[in-house]
């Protein structure tokens, strides 16, 4: 499992680029709203750590996992957002919804990314438990949240 041999939102920051001046849009699901909640939380104390201004971190909440894609869109859309941030959880179920939904919003995601040239960051977890979404958010394994900022501010670094 990768969450144990790294975390992501690690980093010195000697590297990084500032990122005072960056606007940052976060697309928070409210399914799982729990865990969703603790996802954003990790992303923003992380973007701010790095140097972001709360000002510049526009948050839009949207009802589920697969509607992520369709507000990160249309934060993409304004010219002045630097990255999008999606945020959701989707707990595998006895159904194949969970198979539809990951894979609806992982590919929603990366079309986004394409079609607008800036970083539109899959901080989705896909977990089978409940339990491993909440090791996955500020439990046992950290809090991909934080990952999801760090990757934003990372792929900025390339752009």
């Amino acid at each position: 499992m990768a969450s144990t041999i790294k975390n992501l939102s690690e980093s010195n920051g000697s590297s990084l680029q500032d990122i005072k001046s960056k606007k940052f849009g976060i697309v928070v699901s409210e399914w799982n709203n729990e865990i969703t909640q603790a996802l954003m939380s990790g992303a923003i104390e992380t973007l701010l750590k790095y140097g972001a201004k709360k000002e510049n971190i526009i948050i839009r909440n949207v009802p589920g996992s697969f509607e992520l894609t369709l507000g990160a869109q249309i934060l993409a859309r304004i010219q002045n957002i630097d990255a999008v941030l999606c945020l959701g959880c989707i707990i595998r179920g006895e159904t194949s919804h969970f198979d539809f939904i990951c894979n609806a919003v992982a590919q929603g995601i990366t079309t986004l990314n394409i079609k607008f040239h800036k970083p539109v960051v899959f901080g989705v977890l896909t977990t089978n438990t409940l339990q491993q979404a909440i090791d996955r958010s500020g439990g046992k394994y950290g809090n991909k949240g934080d990952e999801a900022a760090m990757t934003g501010i990372k792929m900025l670094n390339i752009i």
